[in-house]
């Protein structure tokens, strides 16, 4: 417990001081953003305004996560913290490109979406294979299982049962798909000053209950009968996952108190995809792969509108059921106020988010 709180209180402060000095800095870089030419006009006035911000959060999870291992004794780096890092930062970097590539063309599009979409699945293949290396001494358990999760893996849902070859195609695809989509829900909900930021801090700190739920009620320390019994979580490194989704969630609390509406600096690509990586991550190595789409039913519903939207006007042969896409510009377009719409956005989220942690806990009582 000391140790998720030196991540998080590390993180918050590294983000809460240092975000003022990254501004100025990305302000130099002359590193502003570019604003869709069909977007709502009132966001025609956030033309310039420093983007990449991702980097400042990120980098404060990064020094949150290694300053808890450093500086509280018998706190161990384990496999699976750093193969959360792997697919956040390996996502963030996709980002990254995308958003250098507006900056230098001084325009709003970056990357073509298959070019995005081909780095994001080259980094999800590798984690892939790597989270089912590393299997830990004594117990044989790899970070990742080849079974779908909810709450703990399904057993007859389970890849290796198509067989070796078969089983770890069918597996790298629904790694790749967890976080492609993920990385891309986070990325289109960033639409607002603060909105995909304080989406993620419920979202994350969630996963901080539950990870520290399955660390309490690990199948490594709970009793042999309980263990047989099923009452208990098989996931691994519970802890090491908590120590990192604190530090992200509160590195992201600290860099929201800048970008809050008006926001003094956007995250970008480089955050969004990071962010999405870090959910994705954290579903697949804590075993509550389905559960998320309950805890990020915002970004399920935000992202779901675009797909609507576009599957409509296609159908329709231009017809349209929102005014604009994603959700939140359609209430935009609507008159709502931006801060209206991104604190009842968070409202949602924090009920999306207490609704997946009720469920996590009800399905281990119900099994």
């Amino acid at each position: 417990m000391i140790a998720i709180l030196v991540a998080a209180a590390t993180a918050l402060l590294f983000t809460l001081f240092l975000t003022p000095l990254f501004v100025r800095l990305f302000q130099r870089l002359g590193w502003g953003q570019r604003i869709r030419v069909d977007g709502p006009t009132s966001h025609h006035t956030k033309a310039g305004t420093p983007t990449k911000g991702g980097i400042v959060f990120l980098s404060g999870a990064v020094v949150g996560y290694f300053a808890a291992h450093l500086f509280v004794p018998n706190t161990a780096i384990t496999a699976s913290g750093l193969l959360a890092l792997f697919l956040t930062l390996g996502l963030a970097l996709v980002g990254f490109l995308d958003d250098y590539t507006k900056t230098r063309r001084d325009r709003s599009l970056g990357l073509t979406g298959w070019q995005k979409i081909g780095g994001q699945v080259v980094v999800a293949s590798v984690f892939a294979v790597l989270a089912r290396m590393f299997p830990e001494g004594g117990t044989g358990i790899r970070p990742a299982s080849t079974a779908v999760s909810v709450v703990g893996d399904v057993p007859w849902l389970d890849f290796a049962l198509l067989g070796p070859v078969v089983g770890l195609v069918g597996y790298v695809l629904w790694v790749n798909l967890l976080s492609v989509a993920a990385s891309n829900a986070v990325n289109v909900t960033d639409g607002l000053d603060g909105l995909a930021a304080g989406a993620s801090i419920i979202a994350l700190s969630v996963y901080v209950l539950i990870t520290l739920g399955e660390f309490r009620r690990s199948c490594a320390v709970v009793s042999a009968a309980d263990a047989s019994a099923g009452r208990c979580y098989g996931a691994r490194d519970p802890l090491d996952l908590a120590i990192f989704a604190a530090a992200l969630a509160l590195a992201l609390a600290g860099y929201l108190w800048w970008s809050a509406p008006p926001a003094r600096i956007f995250m970008g690509d480089v955050g969004s995809l990071g962010l999405g990586g870090a959910l994705a991550a954290l579903a697949i190595l804590s075993r509550t792969e389905l559960l998320l789409v309950v805890i990020g039913g915002l970004f399920c519903a935000t992202t779901g509108s675009v797909i609507i939207q576009r599957a409509y006007f296609k159908i329709t042969g231009g017809k349209r059921i929102f005014r604009m896409s994603p959700l939140h510009h359609h209430f935009e377009l609507l008159g709502w106020p931006e801060p209206l719409i991104t604190i009842r956005f968070w409202l949602i989220g924090g009920i999306c988010g207490v609704a997946g942690l009720l469920l996590f806990y009800l399905g281990r009582v119900l099994t």
